[in-house]
């Protein structure tokens, strides 16, 4: 072995330690952990605009969204609104009553309509977005806000998917305001099993306010 004096000796521990920096310095930095999304305090999802609407027995309304797909034809695939009047607008058809059909006999008309265009066309419709038929939740509760009124709902249920309640809401006195109705709810009754009655199901254009 050849022997190295002290100087050579510095050198080759300071290339060592530059080297070392600089491959710290190249390689990739490690992924940040991303924290799993917790749970609203009640345990229920608060997104309400994803829920399954049936083809079958959902009511197409005024401002629905809707999605018209029609197989191997691009040109009659798209997204269309439901207008105040009830109606869409469909290329080479025109327009076509909406409202009042539920998916599946919209489809079966615009399967109609479009048999004069196209040899057995296959047609099928969903909602995207409901947007005829909603409620509203205020107060003290922590997702306040519209929701899409898309199945048969509770205030129990209704209130459940706001994500809970904020430290001081009076769970004793919460009101649905129908129009020039107030309707009173305790929250607390309902939960342990007393006067059911009042656990009603909501109409469109409700507001639960929560004092």
């Amino acid at each position: 072995m050849i022997p190295r004096s002290p100087a050579s000796l510095l050198v080759l521990t300071v290339c060592t330690c530059a080297l070392a920096v600089a491959q710290e310095r190249l390689a990739p930095p490690a992924p940040e952990k991303k924290e799993a999304p917790k749970a609203p305090p009640n345990g229920t999802s608060t997104d309400t605009t994803g829920a399954p609407v049936d083809p079958k027995s959902y009511m197409i309304g005024p401002e629905d969204v809707l999605y018209v797909s029609v197989w191997r034809e691009p040109d009659f695939t798209r997204p269309v609104a439901v207008r105040p009047d009830g109606k869409i607008t469909m290329p080479l058809i025109g327009d076509l009553q909406a409202a009042g059909l539920t998916p599946e006999r919209l489809g079966d008309q615009l399967k109609q309509a479009l048999s004069e265009q196209i040899i057995k066309p296959e047609v099928t419709v969903s909602v995207t977005q409901v947007n005829s038929k909603k409620y509203y939740i205020t107060g003290e509760v922590n997702h306040p806000g519209m929701f899409p009124l898309v199945v048969p709902t509770r205030v129990f249920d209704a209130l459940s998917g706001a994500g809970g309640f904020r430290d001081f809401a009076n769970l004793k006195r919460i009101v649905v305001v129908r129009g020039n109705t107030r309707i009173k709810f305790n929250y607390k009754e309902v939960l342990s099993g007393k006067k059911l009655d009042q656990n009603i199901f909501l109409e469109t254009g409700d507001t639960i306010i929560v004092t």
